[in-house]
């Protein structure tokens, strides 16, 4: 079986994306996603990119948060992987940080400019020892 997978250096729009999530800003971070992008974070599903946008202010405005890329790898057929890990608190308890794994997977529709056609996100557990 042939090696498709290579870890890459994050390439600069990866950069973009997770900046306008932790901070809700989201012109340029969000250039590749379009009115056809489908992105499935755990058990939700999200069609376009101005629902995409209101999911994350749902879910992001409490906190203060942060998300540091870990791991990028290229896959074939425009297919990229991303490990990562969030720090957040929410702003009344900014004392009580926690840390989340998160998992992207991208599929492009395009290289140049990048357009994302679907992003798969799955996050957690917060607390690995109550799941086992």
């Amino acid at each position: 079986m042939a090696d498709t997978t290579q870890a890459t250096a994050v390439p600069g729009w990866v950069l973009k994306f997770m900046d306008a999530i932790d901070t809700l800003e989201f012109g340029e971070g969000f250039a590749p996603l379009t009115d056809n992008t489908d992105m499935y974070f755990g058990t939700a599903h999200i069609h376009g990119v101005e629902a995409i946008k209101e999911f994350f202010v749902k879910i992001d405005a409490p906190l203060v948060i942060s998300h540091e890329v870990l791991e990028f790898w290229t896959a074939s057929d425009g297919v990229r992987l991303l490990r990562g890990e969030a720090v957040m608190a929410k702003k009344s308890e900014p004392e009580r940080v926690v840390r989340a794994p998160f998992m992207h997977i991208f599929y492009l529709a395009q290289e140049e400019p990048v357009r994302i056609r679907t992003i798969r996100v799955t996050a957690g557990p917060l607390q690995t020892d109550a799941v086992m």
